[in-house]
């Protein structure tokens, strides 16, 4: 049954790494069957859902030049492709669990997933599917962060959340400094100038133009992704 949310239309980034399996598999299947339990209230309840996810499980470009000894662009590439992976695995664990879904893909690869166009994202998302964005932004030397941001703009999403492994922002890593203090919310401005690491700055830029919302989340924690569309009591706030 649909209700009023806070958010209606959501831009969802999940690291490659939230899908690492403890084991060391790059993909674990618990963890999707997990976020396909935890969105599905969100989409019963009306929200209409957009998906970036990265591929570092599987394949970070941006280390590929000091590790592999391939260059940037080539790098950055394979890192693209890695996330159309991921991609495909949350489609398939969304649809098993009732809820349809579409994989967009900034690079055209017509055998397993739709080429990215705005207008028929947006009618995607009306007619209930969630829509998983794959390949980044189609360019090299561009994060995942900065694609998850270009498609919340694109699609007019509400507000951008970022998936992590903490219950939101702080002044520094609270998994490595005890004394690491949480910031309930803050703007654009001041989060650049702290260097406080919400995105990178090219994503966090484009959010501050646009006026998109970034909201903070835990994803591990159960309820978090319903509650965060609902109120702003759940994480961390990035606002204008």
């Amino acid at each position: 049954m649909e209700v009023t949310m806070l958010y209606k239309r959501v831009l969802l980034k999940v690291s490659g790494e939230a899908m690492l399996a403890k084991d060391g598999k790059p993909i674990d299947s618990e963890f999707l069957s997990f976020l396909a339990n935890e969105i599905k209230p969100a989409v019963e309840a009306g929200a209409q859902i957009g998906i970036v996810v990265g591929g570092g499980n599987i394949f970070r470009g941006l280390s590929a030049n000091t590790e592999t000894g391939l260059d940037r662009v080539t790098g950055d590439n394979m890192g693209m492709l890695a996330t159309m992976i991921n991609s495909l695995a949350l489609k398939a664990a969304f649809e098993a669990h009732g809820m349809p879904a579409t994989v967009m893909s900034a690079v055209e690869i017509n055998k397993v997933a739709e080429y990215f166009v705005r207008e028929n994202a947006v009618k995607h998302l009306e007619n209930g599917r969630i829509v998983v964005f794959g390949a980044g932004t189609g360019n090299p030397f561009f994060t995942t962060d900065t694609a998850a941001a270009l498609r919340a703009v694109e699609i007019g999403a509400d507000v951008l959340v970022k998936a992590t492994k903490v219950d939101g922002l702080y002044d520094k890593d609270p998994k490595k400094f005890a004394d690491a203090v949480f910031i309930k919310q803050t703007t654009y401005q001041d989060a650049i100038a702290r260097k406080l690491k919400v995105m990178d700055m090219t994503a966090i830029t484009l959010c501050e133009e646009n006026k998109l919302p970034v909201k903070i989340i835990n994803i591990f924690e159960k309820g978090n992704i319903f509650n965060a569309l609902n109120s702003d009591e759940i994480g961390s706030l990035v606002t204008y």
